[in-house]
């Protein structure tokens, strides 16, 4: 195993592995699939944090076991905003996002019925981690499209500079590696 980061995470302690970037700087990979226990843990901690809200809302795909143990445990609904359009998804709406981990522009889609499912409700938005933002803001856009009422943006870590940000709720920040 190469260079990891150490951190404790809702009582967790994980070794998350220092992944390259590119040229100029490294992440401490974090991904919740596959470790229940720090997704209820997680869950847990972040509902105690978060305001009041009807539905939650992630993009595909690292952040769907979050939002699904925290409607779980919680407001018991949330939609999550597919990477590409499904045969079942009736009227899509689309936005596209650019994000830190991913190499090229994304399009982020809800459904008709997704659509008629977040009207008039109040909407916590939710995310592994948030580092420079860009797909919180392009869930914000598509959810700002429809009327949405977003109450409140959580994660579980914040990434570089994003720990600065006092309009998100996490429980941990993350640091970036630079070379």
């Amino acid at each position: 195993m190469g260079e990891v980061y150490q951190m404790d995470i809702a009582g967790c302690k994980r070794e998350l592995p220092i992944c390259p970037l590119n040229e100029h700087m490294d992440i401490a990979g974090f991904v919740m699939f596959s470790d229940v226990e720090i997704t209820e843990k997680t869950a847990k901690a972040l509902l105690e944090k978060c305001p009041e809200h009807d539905i939650i809302v992630t993009a595909e795909s690292k952040g769907i076991p979050l939002a699904y143990e925290m409607a779980r445990i919680g407001c018991r609904n949330y939609v999550v905003a597919r990477k590409g359009v499904k045969a079942y998804m009736e009227d899509p709406i689309h936005v596209e996002v650019k994000s830190i981990t991913t190499d090229h522009v994304q399009k982020l889609y809800l459904s008709k019925a997704d659509c008629e499912n977040l009207k008039g409700k109040r909407i916590l938005i939710v995310d592994d981690v948030i580092s420079t933002g860009e797909s919180l803001a392009a869930i914000e856009e598509l959810l700002g499209s429809i009327g949405g009422n977003v109450v409140g943006k959580a994660c579980v870590l914040a990434e570089g500079e994003a720990k600065d940000r006092t309009d998100i709720i996490y429980l941990e920040p993350l640091p970036l590696f630079f070379k």
